[in-house]
């Protein structure tokens, strides 16, 4: 009886496992001419659901178009929900795909790695890690499919989607302000649920010409804690690099694009370091980031295979390294309730900062680039076939040019429900004074606030000149404080600063609180920063201001 049982389980698996063997994705099953609509997606992942107890799914959010954003749980032992981690000696990785619909080939990866490991049931990565993933974060854009979007991307032929979703917004600049479904579910459910130490965010270039199929880099804002920076930049990023060349056989190179096109010699810069990025956003939480970039001109099928091989590197070097940067997390999170143990111990914050080399130079399978003559001039660049490999200076380290006090508290004298309901959803933790009490603060004060000329995101974002004065100034009970001193202090401080390039003030959530009706002076910024450790006598903010 126990043989035939026995049997009968191993034919189960097996069945199972030719199950997932014979599941394809749209390109594979169409020779690499198509990409997945959302149906497709769903349907695929629905039959990884159907043949296998080691995948579960959660809803990240609803796009404003009515589609289910999914977030898949990769598990043995599975947890019903992030609760059932505490305790748990392994590492959560997040990999993301899609955010851009017309960058595709991460979609195709992510479903294809699924299906592989719960095919594989690898014992020893099952053991050390929790692997969420999206496969397919803009889903309105998704299918929006059509031969015109990405004219200079090579394949599928069958066209792709478009970059913003249905609200007609880009995904990777609402890192900070928070206006989308998609992103409000990805902090709410993914960052501050299951705080993932490791995000991935898969693209596909635009730009620069070389040999090299697939990019990647770290995340660079200087207001992240350093040393997950510098472990990112010197230690995991490189090993990376060596897996995917050495283990999988494909060509990679630090994600970025030459300075100047017609001279290459001049030098590789990764540009975006604001936490609208998503990746610089993980940062500024103090969790590691990584963005993946796949070539736009190496053919559909090569973008795929390099990015699957790529997140393959990637659980391959967490495996040997999960202790390791569970720990680099834990001090990160410790530091930022260490700032303050004293009167007079304030960190500093970055309003302004400027890209730096590597302590390591770059070496880049480049082409040299050529002009096409427009009706204006030489205003577009096109791919020669001289092909020339330089080493140069790689543009990735960003250090702070001027910095300001970083408080022990911001205190916000207004009960705006919008900034209020923006520093919930980011996981800010907000308090209130138990009574009236005074204090010297930093007050700031406009000398001028100019909107931006054109729109961003549907923003005439705010362009700030000022200085701050200290004043003494009465709270009443009910004031909110929102302490540094918390795992999030550091997108606290970016978040609340009035000179920060990507807070609540630069993104209009305050203007009507900044001027008087009539006449050219401002108010004061309704957010005082009290410098020193105080003894605060506060209770938690659990009101809904309307």
């Amino acid at each position: 009886m126990k043989t035939i049982l026995g049997l009968s389980i191993i034919f189960l698996i097996n069945l199972n496992c030719q199950a997932q063997s014979q599941l394809l994705t749209t390109p594979e099953k169409t020779n690499y001419t198509s990409t997945s609509t959302y149906a497709e997606v769903m349907a695929f992942t629905d039959s990884l659901l159907n043949q296998s107890k080691l995948i579960r799914k959660e809803v990240i959010a609803n796009s404003s178009e009515g589609k289910e954003i999914p977030l898949f749980i990769l598990a043995d032992p599975m947890p019903n929900s992030p609760e059932d981690l505490k305790g748990d000696d392994r590492i959560v990785i997040y990999f993301q795909a899609n955010i851009h619909a017309g960058e595709v080939e991460g979609k195709e990866a992510t479903q294809m790695l699924m299906r592989d490991l719960l095919k594989e049931h690898d014992s020893l990565l099952f053991s050390k890690v929790v692997l969420l993933v999206c496969p397919i974060f803009n889903a309105d854009g998704n299918d929006k499919i059509s031969k015109e979007n990405r004219t200079n991307q090579v394949g599928p032929v069958n066209g792709v989607g478009v970059r913003y979703n249905g609200q007609n917004l880009d995904l990777n600049r609402d890192g900070m302000k928070l206006e989308t479904p998609e992103v409000r579910g990805l902090v709410t459910q993914v960052f501050n649920r299951w705080d993932p130490a490791l995000s991935v965010d898969c693209h596909t270039t635009n730009g620069s010409y070389h040999k090299e199929p697939v990019t990647f880099v770290w995340m660079m804002n200087p207001n992240g804690n350093r040393n997950l920076i510098n472990y990112m930049r010197d230690e995991f990023s490189p090993s990376v690099q060596r897996i995917l060349w050495d283990q999988y056989n494909v060509e990679n190179v630090f994600y970025g694009e030459f300075i100047d096109r017609l001279n290459i010699d001049k030098g590789w810069i990764s540009y975006a370091s604001e936490p609208r990025y998503l990746v610089n956003y993980v940062g500024v939480r103090n969790r590691f980031a990584l963005l993946n970039e796949n070539y736009v001109y190496a053919d559909f099928k090569t973008r795929v295979d390099g990015c699957y091989s790529l997140l393959k590197s990637i659980l391959d070097y967490t495996i040997d390294h999960k202790d390791e940067m569970k720990q680099a997390i834990a001090d990160a999170d410790s530091a930022m309730f260490e700032k303050f143990y004293g009167p007079g111990v304030a960190d500093s914050f970055a309003i302004e900062y400027k890209g730096v080399p590597t302590p390591e130079k770059i070496t880049i399978q480049a082409f040299e680039a050529d002009t096409i003559p427009g009706v204006n001039g030489y205003w577009r660049y096109k791919k020669s076939d001289r092909q020339r490999t330089v080493t140069v200076d790689y543009i990735a380290d960003y250090i702070p040019t001027r910095s300001v006090a970083m408080p022990y508290a911001y205190l916000l004298n207004i009960k705006d429900k919008e900034v209020i309901r923006n520093l919930r959803m980011h996981g800010i933790l907000i308090e209130m004074l138990e009574d009236t009490a005074a204090f010297e603060v930093e007050q700031f004060n406009f000398e001028s606030l100019t909107p931006s000329k054109r729109l961003n995101q549907g923003h005439y974002i705010n362009q700030v000149d000022g200085s701050f004065e200290k004043v003494k100034k009465s709270f009443p009970s009910g004031t909110l404080v929102i302490k540094t001193a918390q795992e999030l202090g550091n997108l606290a401080a970016y978040l609340l600063e009035p000179q920060s390039d990507d807070g609540l003030l630069k993104w209009n959530y305050f203007d009507k609180y900044l001027a008087p009706q009539w006449g050219g002076r401002f108010y004061p910024y309704p957010v005082y920063k009290l410098i020193e450790y105080t003894n605060l006598k506060t209770v938690p903010c659990h009101q809904d201001f309307k």
